[in-house]
């Protein structure tokens, strides 16, 4: 499994309130929620994601509530991956749940750049920099959480089984 985009870079403690602020909670569609994906930190983000992009940010993406309107709003944004330093717990679980790919690597997030092409080899955990011909070495995903993100989430995947 594998990720191949351009970067969208943000910095520390990405909150959950900054990527899908509550005023627009009011809805549960998706597509909704990805129009206002990172509104309050970017206002462009919407106008330059496109369909396999890869979100980059660095220590304690997605802290705040435990919503999973969050992850949702990105994956539904077009955003393939998310790499960070380090995730904070329930949106790293809920990003597994709804089959959005993050994987944590302190050097990739630190050293990528908004606009650098990225690819990412899920099965590996490497992560590949094409603009700077780098390469780096994240967390791989075991193969029960490769099977949760390929069946697009918990859900599907627990429907598939049965």
């Amino acid at each position: 499994m594998k990720a191949l985009g351009i970067a969208h870079k943000y910095g520390d403690n990405v909150d959950t309130d900054v990527i899908i602020p509550a005023r627009y909670l009011i809805t549960s569609d998706p597509k909704e929620l990805a129009s206002k994906c990172m509104i309050d930190i970017d206002k462009d983000f919407v106008n330059r994601v496109q369909e396999g992009d890869i979100l980059v940010a660095k220590k304690n993406f997605g802290c705040g509530s435990s919503r999973e309107h969050a992850p949702i709003a990105i994956k539904a944004s077009g955003i393939s991956c998310v790499i960070a330093e380090t995730f904070a717990r329930i949106f790293y679980r809920n990003a597994i749940n709804i089959g959005l790919p993050i994987i944590e690597c302190p050097e990739a997030a630190r050293d990528i750049e908004a606009g650098d092409q990225v690819e990412v080899n899920f099965d590996k955990g490497i992560i590949y920099n094409l603009t700077k011909g780098r390469q780096y070495q994240g967390q791989a995903f075991p193969e029960f959480m490769q099977k949760i993100i390929k069946s697009e989430g918990l859900i599907n995947y627990i429907n598939s089984e049965s």
